[in-house]
């Protein structure tokens, strides 16, 4: 069995392919390496870029697998990432988008960092091209302490390990049961994130860039629709956390907060106990009352300042975006993030 089997599905990527491949060339892992790549019906030149690099990848020791279909229409990107893991056989995986640069040591970091552990998906750093593209979310996930991968997997930035950095013994991937292969529209990483959580899975990051993760239109993800996103993110955060909780507080009474209430089941909306906030409009007001409610009479929900707040509390404020204030107000409660809050923002 070879050691690592790096794993890319392609469609119409001739504009980055021969950056990524390259960057699979360099890799300075002394161990065994297979290269296993699924064309998703391209209809470009990305095949005929993997075919001139097949025989230098070869004698540099690295073996090739290579598979796809020509049919009019992708499959979707979960159908081509378990065709490009099925046909490989590595003992770990290492996942790469086809329009992504490895570093040159992110096998051997990653392998080092995994190879103790059959039951955890290690990711890394990134940086972005072009440079200071999403700053936010590129500042979020590279400094996560190791409990806030856990903590903080309910966002709206996606799983807490960038998918293009995952590093797993097969056995992870089989676990799981590989990515739902709804095509497009479908966020398959997160959905295998979620399932990797709830059998117990593992994560960890090394605090070290070993991707370059690049920004552009085209992206996949660009196709997943904001409510999809939305509505797999209540139903996990519902049952990991919710499902613990006999009451808590909403903090943001304006227009995040009150669809997060919206969100959630009806005997979850029972379990709140107010908003809280700090817009002085907003509290004067005093309630917030959920017209569209077919609860009869219908639910008023106290808007308290956020002083006032009673944990454990939801927190649907966006970070890194009212220069601090937040944040200050946040860390004055003394509250410990994981027992007494939860970020969903």
């Amino acid at each position: 069995m070879t050691d690592v089997s790096i794993v890319v599905c392609y469609y119409n990527a001739e504009k980055w392919l021969e950056e990524c491949i390259r960057s699979v060339y360099d890799q300075d892992f002394i161990g065994t390496i297979e290269f296993s790549l699924y064309n998703d019906g391209s209809k470009d030149s990305s095949y005929e870029i993997v075919e001139r690099w097949r025989n230098l990848l070869e004698e540099r020791g690295i073996s090739v697998k290579l598979g796809g279909h020509s049919e009019p229409h992708p499959k979707g990107v979960g159908f081509a990432k378990n065709c490009a893991v099925r046909q490989s056989n590595g003992e770990y995986i290492c996942f790469l988008d086809a329009d992504d640069v490895l570093r040159k040591d992110r096998v051997t970091k990653q392998y080092e960092a995994t190879k103790d552990n059959k039951n955890i998906i290690t990711g890394s750093q990134i940086w972005r091209e072009p440079e200071g593209s999403t700053v936010r979310f590129t500042e979020w996930a590279n400094t996560l302490t190791p409990e806030q991968l856990y903590t903080q997997m309910f966002t709206s930035h996606g799983p807490t390990v960038v998918m293009p950095t995952w590093f797993c013994a097969r056995e992870v991937f089989e676990r799981v049961g590989g990515f739902n292969e709804g095509g497009k529209g479908v966020p398959e990483d997160m959905l295998f994130f979620y399932e990797h959580i709830r059998q117990g899975g593992s994560i960890q990051r090394v605090d070290e860039p070993l991707l370059m993760y690049r920004y552009h239109p085209e992206a996949t993800t660009f196709s997943i629709h904001e409510d999809t996103i939305w509505g797999h993110r209540i139903a996990f955060f519902q049952e990991r956390v919710l499902s613990k909780w006999s009451k808590f507080t909403v903090w943001n009474a304006g227009k995040q907060g009150r669809k997060f209430y919206r969100s959630i089941s009806q005997h979850n909306r029972n379990k709140v106990l107010s908003f809280c906030d700090v817009d002085e409009k907003k509290i004067k007001k005093g309630v917030y009352i959920y017209e569209d409610s077919e609860e009869m009479p219908r639910p008023k929900v106290p808007i308290i300042h956020f002083s006032q707040a009673k944990p454990p509390i939801v927190i649907c404020v966006k970070q890194a975006l009212t220069s601090g204030s937040f944040e200050e107000n946040l860390a004055s409660l003394g509250l410990t993030e994981g027992r007494d809050y939860y970020h969903f923002n």
